[in-house]
């Protein structure tokens, strides 16, 4: 039905937008998707989200058993609005987010400057799915985090900082792997069913009194049905 809802709904919104809408869904991808522990200033929560959606990565999962994730509209730029964001914030919510991510066949990757990494350049998109972890402002990712890894992933430092701001590294890393990703034969577009999906969300976040709309849409469609 969500096929036949889109066509009509479509009536409600200019060409130009809904054409917009499925070129970036073209982009989209969760082959690659990240997580982000404990992070607590609101510049660089939303700073990471606005990254995110630049990169075409559609899922991002917050964990925050200790630290409220509270991005900051301004910088975000209305990312938010767009992606698919996943709030794990119970007591394990480390744990409760990587065994999610691992279930879905993800590998997780730890970034991290603290530990015999595998460098950028050097990482290997083609082994599966990539779930990337990145930690808070002063201590970056928990013992906990890195230990629960299965990969671990650095960016190469040329000066005497170890590391740089978390959105910075979010950044960075996105558009390497992003750049990658395009180049390689991965089959990383999210599913046609995925796209309806995303599709019908956006438009009802775009169309003023949607859910009104989509019940007499639903109304009709079950009459002709009859």
């Amino acid at each position: 039905m969500s096929k036949d809802i889109i066509q009509r709904l479509k009536s409600f919104m200019t060409e130009d937008r809904f054409k917009l809408f499925n070129n970036i869904l073209d982009k989209r991808t969760n082959y690659i998707t990240v997580g982000i522990e404990e992070i607590y200033q609101s510049h660089n929560a939303s700073a990471v989200l606005r990254s995110c959606d630049c990169f075409g990565i559609q899922s991002v999962h917050v964990i925050e058993a200790e630290n409220k994730f509270k991005p900051n509209p301004e910088v975000a730029m209305g990312a938010s609005k767009w992606l698919s964001i996943n709030q794990h914030a119970q007591e394990n919510a480390l744990e409760t987010a990587i065994n999610k991510l691992k279930k879905e066949n993800y590998r997780i990757v730890a970034t991290t400057p603290h530990t015999n990494d595998t460098e950028l350049e050097a990482f290997d998109l083609e082994k599966g799915p990539v779930a990337l972890l990145f930690g808070t402002e002063m201590r970056g990712l928990t013992q906990k985090a890195i230990d629960m890894a299965d990969e671990h992933l650095k960016i190469p430092m040329y000066g005497f900082t170890e590391s740089f701001n978390i959105s910075v590294s979010v950044a960075i890393i996105l558009h390497h792997l992003r750049m990658k990703l395009e180049a390689s034969d991965i089959d990383w577009h999210i599913s046609d069913s995925e796209k309806d999906a995303l599709l019908l969300e956006w438009m009802k976040k775009s169309i003023k009194k949607s859910d009104a709309i989509i019940e007499k849409i639903e109304e009709q469609i079950s009459k002709e049905g009859k």
